[in-house]
């Protein structure tokens, strides 16, 4: 009986490899960056999987050119926007993601944006750098205090009640909008405007969509509590850019923190990347060694379920389940 074919789209760590080759023929797109969409859709040709990173798009194109053959799409990641669910779920497709894995890490990654935020911590990095530290000033680099002050989080699922509960060990009231219940304990639900008027840093962990695209425009930042951080460790998308910019550059806001961007990577001429007090890094939310690795084994054991013919793991359209 022949192996599955199948496509990883970039390699992906070892952990993840290796389960796949023990059962398929996998082919790995080699380079760095994201393979162009003729590549991709040339390697798709006759596969019975895909396993994709969240800046693959795969539509209804990627699936005609896969074929009849296509048995399941597993992405590298928790978000799926890069998907087509819905044509995916009419296809009888699942389509998996890597939930609960990157959970800790990710609202690591945004408390730690918070406090360099607030902190100013890479305008010191480069105050010191650019050989400008002559002496111990009291008004050098003053920055916000994080303990007794209010969180608005945005989107209250996994990672959203995470960084709920860092900031709870900071001594902070915490608001929340959207996403799942918010009854617990020490977390306020709010609605939008309550938590845009009386928060004094915002994290967003909301999924993108039509609904939460650009959700912080230039009517929410003007709402917003004068002098508040941002922080946007979700997607890009949820951010008009050119509205923040706006806020920043005025001084309506003191900081943002940006994990995300839209497009990913940010061009190297956005006016974002000229301002000090809007910090950018590179989607490295899950970015340790440990979470990479179970995100490889869980989209791996996504894709072979998938191959087999058994339920998926992590499933983000379990009805294609139904009546089967």
């Amino acid at each position: 009986m022949s192996r599955p074919r199948v496509l990883v789209t970039r390699a992906i760590p070892e952990a993840g490899l290796a389960l796949l080759r023990e059962e398929c023929d996998v082919d790995v797109w080699p380079g760095e960056e994201p393979p162009p969409r003729a590549e991709l859709l040339e390697r798709l040709q006759g596969r019975d999987g895909v396993l994709s990173l969240l800046v693959d798009r795969i539509d209804a194109q990627a699936m005609d050119t896969a074929g009849p053959t296509l048995k399941v799409i597993s992405n590298y990641a928790v978000g799926v926007d890069n998907v087509d669910v819905a044509e995916a779920t009419r296809r009888r497709l699942p389509v998996g993601h890597t939930p609960d894995v990157l959970t800790d890490t990710t609202a690591d990654l945004a408390f730690a944006l918070l406090l360099s935020a607030a902190r100013r911590l890479p305008e010191a990095e480069r105050f010191v750098h650019a050989g400008k530290w002559k002496t111990w000033g009291p008004t050098l680099l003053l920055g916000r205090d994080v303990y007794g002050a209010t969180l608005g989080i945005v989107g209250l699922g996994r990672i959203g009640k995470a960084v709920a509960r860092r900031a709870q060990g900071f001594g902070m009231r915490v608001l929340a909008f959207g996403g799942a219940s918010a009854a617990s304990a020490g977390i306020l639900p709010v609605d939008f405007e309550t938590l845009l008027r009386e928060s004094d840093f915002i994290s967003l962990h909301a999924p993108l969509g039509p609904k939460t695209r650009h959700l912080f425009d230039k009517d929410a930042f003007a709402r917003m509590k004068p002098g508040a951080i941002l922080v946007n460790t979700a997607r890009g998308g949820l951010v008009d850019q050119t509205a923040l910019y706006d806020a920043l550059a005025s001084g309506a806001l003191f900081a943002a923190a940006l994990d995300v961007t839209d497009p990913e990577p940010l061009p190297q001429d956005s006016p974002l990347l000229t301002l000090p007090n809007c910090l950018v890094v590179p989607h490295i939310g899950s970015a340790s060694i440990a979470t990479r690795d179970r995100m490889a084994v869980v989209a791996a054991r996504n894709l072979l379920a998938g191959l087999r013919g058994e339920r998926l793991p992590f499933c983000v359209n379990p009805e294609v389940y139904r009546g089967a």
